[in-house]
Order: C-alpha cells, then sequence, then structure tokens
C-alpha cells in the first residue's frame, strides 16, 4: 500500500510542476491562474450565478444548467451534486468526516491526486472537523490522509470547507439515502500547500461523510 501511495506521489510530483519564469510576479502567476479557471469554466460549459441567486434557490444549484455558485469572499465555485443524508454539523460540534476525493490541476489538466480507486477503498481521508458559528476548522488524521502524505501538511484546504454551510454530513442508512457530494474550482489561496506555493487553481469532486 505504501509503495502504492509513492507512485501517486510520483505523479503528483510530475503532473504538479509548473513551468514558471523566475522573474514571473506573483500578480502574473495570478493572472494566469485566473485565466485557468475561466478557460476551464468556459470549456466545461458551466453557468455561474451569484450567491443571491443561490439563496433564492434554495442554496441548491441545478445540475442541468450546471451552475456553480461564485463565493465572493473566497473565489471558490461550488456545485452541489448532492446535499446528503442525515444532518448539518451544528454550531459548537467537532465530527469526524470521511471524504473521497480527485484532485485535477487546472493549469496542467491532470488528476493529480486521488483516493477514489480500488486501491485506497479501505482509507478514505479523514478529517476532524469544528463548527464555531458558522466558522469550519479542520485537519486532517496524519494516519488516514492521502493529501497529508503528499503535501506534508494535515491543513485541509480552506476551499474543502466552504460547502460544509450548505450540506448535510451524515451516514447511508437506507439505500435511497445518499452521502454529501460536491464539486469545486479551488484558487490557489484556498488551496493546498503546493497549489498555494506554485499559484495553480484545483478542481476537486468530493464527497462527504459523517465518521461513526
Amino acid at each position: 500500500m505504501k509503495k502504492l501511495a509513492f507512485v501517486f506521489i510520483g505523479l503528483l510530483a510530475l503532473a504538479g510542476i509548473v513551468g514558471c519564469d523566475n522573474a514571473e510576479t506573483y500578480a502574473e502567476q495570478r493572472d494566469r491562474e485566473n485565466s485557468a479557471i475561466r478557460r476551464f469554466i468556459r470549456d466545461s460549459s458551466i453557468t455561474v450565478i451569484s450567491e443571491a441567486q443561490f439563496r433564492e434557490q434554495g442554496y441548491s444549484t441545478d445540475l442541468d444548467e450546471n451552475q456553480f455558485v461564485l463565493m465572493q469572499n473566497t473565489g471558490v465555485y461550488m456545485q452541489i451534486v448532492r446535499e446528503g443524508c442525515g444532518e448539518k454539523i451544528k454550531d459548537g460540534e467537532t465530527v469526524d468526516v470521511l471524504c473521497r476525493f480527485t484532485e485535477r490541476n487546472l493549469l496542467t489538466d491532470t488528476i493529480q491526486l486521488t483516493n477514489d480507486v480500488l486501491a485506497f477503498s479501505s482509507i478514505p481521508e479523514k478529517m476532524n472537523v469544528t463548527n464555531t458559528s458558522g466558522t469550519f476548522t479542520a485537519s486532517f488524521d496524519p494516519n488516514s490522509s492521502l493529501m497529508n502524505l503528499a503535501y506534508k501538511s494535515t491543513s485541509v484546504p480552506s476551499g474543502w470547507l466552504v460547502p460544509l454551510n450548505y450540506i448535510k454530513v451524515g451516514r447511508q442508512s437506507t439505500p435511497d439515502e445518499e452521502i454529501a457530494k460536491v464539486n469545486l474550482i479551488v484558487p490557489s489561496t484556498q488551496g493546498q500547500a503546493y497549489a498555494s506555493s506554485s499559484v495553480y487553481p484545483c478542481y476537486y469532486t468530493i464527497t462527504y461523510e459523517r465518521g461513526r
């Protein structure tokens, strides 16, 4: 299993390298990042909606219209594929949340990390989440985290926490129930350590399930 994990890290190292000129400024890097986001939105036929429209729609996104809501404070674009079962994480509550995810680098248009494969079927990403008056903080469990293994950090990307105000985090108890699932476009400012330092955006598909 460890050998397989390191294969993923090797792919990450190859796919995540961004060919930057040493003289490139941060502003130029951000321009390049924003261009990659705009190109992805265009090529994916995404309909961007405002937070006001999102609220009017009952905090839902229309999948038929391929809607993503732009969260102005963070720059994260979010599509709620499934609201989920169970309950939202309550104010003052701390819970373990299990995630399956796929991370795509939007500059290189490559999948650079995923645990949504058979080899990792028994090892979901585990994060410890606390809700403090609607503000979520979280850390990865170092013993059950491909993200920590790849990026050498237990810090959860802020972009991963954006959906938690809008989804239910429970466990499937009947065949009709489904756990929460979202798609996210996460800019470097809200991303993992490598994305932040190399200034590139990522596209995530993530499921959220309450731990036992």
